[in-house]
């Protein structure tokens, strides 16, 4: 099959077009042809280096998190998928690959397609509905009449975070810039930021929930903008030890978390506020719920650009790049 493969790990190395053997099927799994697959910020940070100690991957490797495509195999012991079944899914760590013409995918993680989007549409979705999905519902447990900043709300994270806040019925801010007020506020943004000419700093105060996507001094100045009790999510680091015994982290990378995270979670505990860090998780039952959303309508996915599968390492320089409104697809068929 034609893939993408990582055969090294550097800062913005180029993926190399290859011919790889169709992947094999475990029992629990469907095989999927990849007929879209998402572009993710993860997919650069893993290539770059970032996520070796978090992720030990063996390379080469096929990077690629979101897909949407087709079952042409199904694994013994799955019950709920069939062969010509259109689905969608994140699949888990370590069983990546979606920037390639098949992917194997747990049963567990795997939902049927949202019948009324494309399968570029779709393939937009599943990282980031997951990612929102637990860092709002499950560890924010956001209800009606919190206030919750989003941070860079025109980005692929942001433009699905805004809808599911204002479906929970939440007060929802975000920063973004001048030319994409319209778009977030049409998502369902209250309060707009815009960060080139003011400072969240001076505008948010006493917020319920930050979900945190930006770098270190973003977050630093996020615990301002939290009232006493509130919750500070972070979707780009630091990891902390609670994460590092989640994923059962050996000993000595559980220390560099503690360290890594030490300062912020010592100035969050002196403001009275929660610090969490996220990464999230392949989940087939959330992905459902999600899709339900989306077929009545209350969730719409915001896809800025679609690249044929052949400009893969472009559409990775496009994401990296930072200047997406919502999210990259490439297409395979």
């Amino acid at each position: 099959m034609k893939a993408f493969i990582l055969e090294r790990y550097g800062k913005n190395r180029v993926l190399r077009a290859a011919d790889m053997p169709e992947p094999e099927l475990r029992d629990d799994e469907v095989l999927v042809q990849v007929h879209a697959a998402g572009v993710n910020l993860v997919d650069s940070k893993i290539r770059d280096g970032e996520f070796k100690l978090i992720l030990p991957y063996q390379l080469p490797l096929i990077l690629g998190h979101d897909v949407a495509g087709v079952v042409v195999k199904v694994g013994p012991r799955v019950r709920q998928f069939k062969l010509g079944d259109e689905v969608y899914a994140r699949p888990d760590d370590f069983r990546i690959g979606t920037f390639a013409e098949f992917v194997p995918v747990k049963e567990a993680s795997l939902a049927l397609k949202p019948k009324n989007l494309t399968m570029e549409e779709a393939a937009s979705i599943p990282l980031v509905a997951l990612t929102v999905w637990q860092a709002l519902v499950e560890k924010a447990q956001l209800k009606k009449g919190q206030k919750v900043f989003i941070q860079a709300g025109s980005g692929g994270v942001g433009t699905f975070a805004i809808q599911l806040a204002k479906h929970l019925g939440a007060t929802v801010a975000t920063t973004t810039s001048a030319g994409n007020v319209a778009l977030v506020k049409s998502l369902g943004a209250d309060v707009v930021v815009d960060y080139k000419t003011q400072d969240f700093e001076d505008v948010l105060k006493d917020y319920d929930v930050v979900l945190n996507s930006q770098d270190g001094k973003t977050l630093e100045k996020s615990l301002r903008v939290l009232k006493a009790g509130g919750k500070l999510i972070s979707i780009s680091g630091p990891p902390d030890p609670a994460f590092g015994q989640e994923i059962g982290a050996p000993g000595f990378v559980r220390l560099v978390m503690r360290m890594l995270s030490a300062g912020i979670r010592r100035r969050a505990k002196s403001r009275g506020v929660g610090y969490s860090f996220l990464f999230m998780k392949a989940n087939g039952s959330q992905l459902r719920q999600i899709t339900q959303l989306i077929d009545a309508g209350v969730i719409r996915p915001v896809v800025d650009k679609v690249f044929p599968f052949e400009q893969t390492n472009e559409a990775l320089a496009y994401v990296k790049a930072g200047r997406a409104k919502g999210k990259v697809v490439v297409k395979l068929k």
